[in-house]
């Protein structure tokens, strides 16, 4: 029978990276029984000490991902003092990253996991613009950062998206004529909501061009123009009821757009403080 044989992961971080590094390098000693054990988020000599001393009783291997100079010099120093194996798995490539870029690494551990936080955040932002699109489940009003209200063609769903990839969890409410909109329009802090307006003419050629592209006929009611002036009549009444900013956008990209509701939004929130 095998005995067993330790490696402790250790870092000034999570060590994610570590133990994964290790269970593939693992994973080509079939027929071994390795046992893995973490030394997470490791903060002064007095955690190396630990390591150490586990390690050097079980006669174990140290991996380990640490970014804090003095931590890693005294983690080297002990370990060749007591004759323990400690394997540095970040060095090599920072180093040859240090020679690249002429650049010296920061030295700040958790880094990784800021950058994994915003992609996270980015996800779930980019899910609740999809969950909550076009008045879809109420709810979101009361959740989003941003609602933006306005008639149908007035680009709310693709700044949604964007404003999302912002990390901003966004929810947009279609204003039609013959629907009362959500009560909660009405309850939520004003600095947190938009109108999106647009001239009748440019709609009225969007909508034209949207029902083309559908294969239907442009002299529906969706494109008349007298039912884009109630719509757009309308959906003034509402914001003006809400007491919003509101946006033309007309003549603008999405992008633009959505910068010009950034900046609303932080002069209104200011104004507030």
């Amino acid at each position: 029978m095998n005995k067993k044989k330790f490696v402790y992961v250790v870092s000034d971080s999570v060590g994610e990276t570590a133990e994964l590094m290790v269970k593939a390098v693992a994973s080509q000693f079939t027929g071994e029984d390795i046992e893995i054990q973490n030394f997470s988020y490791v903060e002064d000599t007095k955690d190396l000490n630990n390591v150490i001393a586990v390690s050097k009783y079980s006669d174990g291997i140290i991996a380990y991902t640490i970014v804090i100079p003095s931590l890693k010099k005294y983690l080297d120093q002990k370990a060749c003092e007591e004759g323990i194996i400690a394997i540095d798995l970040m060095s090599p490539l920072m180093t040859a990253f240090s020679q690249k870029f002429n650049k010296e690494p920061k030295g700040q551990p958790g880094l990784m996991r800021k950058l994994d936080d915003n992609y996270f955040r980015r996800v779930e932002a980019i899910e609740f613009a999809v969950k909550y699109d076009d008045g879809q489940e109420v709810q979101g009003i009361t959740r989003a950062d941003i609602v933006l209200i306005g008639v149908s063609r007035t680009s709310k769903t693709p700044l949604s998206m964007y404003l999302a990839n912002k990390k901003f969890k966004v929810a947009n409410v279609p204003l039609v004529p013959e629907i009362e909109p959500p009560e909660e329009l009405f309850d939520i802090p004003r600095n947190r909501c938009v109108g999106l307006v647009i001239t009748p003419d440019k709609l009225n050629e969007i909508r034209k061009e949207r029902l083309k592209n559908l294969g239907l006929a442009t002299q529906a009611n969706y494109a008349n123009l007298d039912r884009i002036l109630e719509e757009l009549d309308y959906a003034e009444n509402i914001m003006k009821r809400i007491g919003c900013p509101v946006i033309n956008v007309s003549n603008k990209a999405v992008e633009e757009t959505a910068d010009s509701i950034l900046a609303i939004l932080k002069k209104e929130r200011s104004l507030l403080i």
